[in-house]
């Protein structure tokens, strides 16, 4: 009997609830990664450079157009309709190398823990247009960050519903978040990013993330 091969590796999705998670999950299923950081359209990196692969604790520059498939161009264009998770949510990537993304109820808090074992990176959704959600996200986040299973885990924080009129800039979240003080006594990388699960802001420069962090094999 043929091995089963090598395991496939999971990206956490985590946040409050209401932040987004259901749905960047679906779009990410609908962007194909370009072909490499760099190739194609030039990013728009500070002083016009081409984007580079995302460093921990820098909004990365603008990687190339998401090229979208027929189906997730239809999509980006009405939101599918998603309910509170309630239990988990699986979603299979490829970037090529096939990415398990397990997203984590809001509401499932005290329990994020037991998954931590089987994480090789972490997306962290945090909603910038809902002031009050604010220091609930913050603690979940310090948790996060705090746990001994995850203190070599690459985490991307991404700021999301910036296609809202009421969010908050990264410079504002950044601010209320204390950012800079988290990144400075975190064991584990740090990126951060803008994102729009509604019209696709920023969900290429995710799966760039995801690609670097966990798309080639080891």
């Amino acid at each position: 009997m043929a091995g089963a091969g090598p395991p496939v590796p999971t990206c956490l999705l985590l946040g409050a609830a209401g932040g987004g998670k259901s749905l960047l999950a679906r779009r990410l299923r609908h962007i194909r990664p370009g072909r490499a950081p760099g190739e194609g359209r030039a990013g728009r990196g500070p002083g016009g450079q081409r984007a580079r692969p995302p460093s921990p604790s820098r909004l990365p520059s603008r990687p190339p157009a998401a090229q979208l498939s027929a189906e997730g161009a239809a999509e980006l264009g009405k939101p599918p309709a998603t309910l509170p998770t309630v239990g988990t949510n699986l979603t299979d990537l490829r970037l090529p190398r096939k990415v398990t993304v397990r997203e984590l109820g809001g509401c499932m808090g005290p329990i994020w823990p037991s998954y931590y074992g089987e994480c090789g990176a972490l997306l962290f959704v945090i909603d910038a247009a809902s002031p009050t959600q604010v220091s609930a996200s913050c603690v979940q986040l310090l948790s996060v960050l705090s746990a001994a299973q995850l203190a070599s885990v690459p985490v991307l924080v991404l700021f999301n519903k910036i296609d809202l009129p009421c969010y908050m800039s990264l410079a504002e979240m950044k601010s209320l978040f204390r950012m800079q003080d988290i990144v400075s006594c975190a064991t584990q990388p740090i990126t951060m990013l803008e994102t729009s699960a509604r019209d696709g802001t920023g969900l290429a420069d995710v799966l760039q993330w995801l690609r670097a962090t966990l798309g080639d094999p080891r």
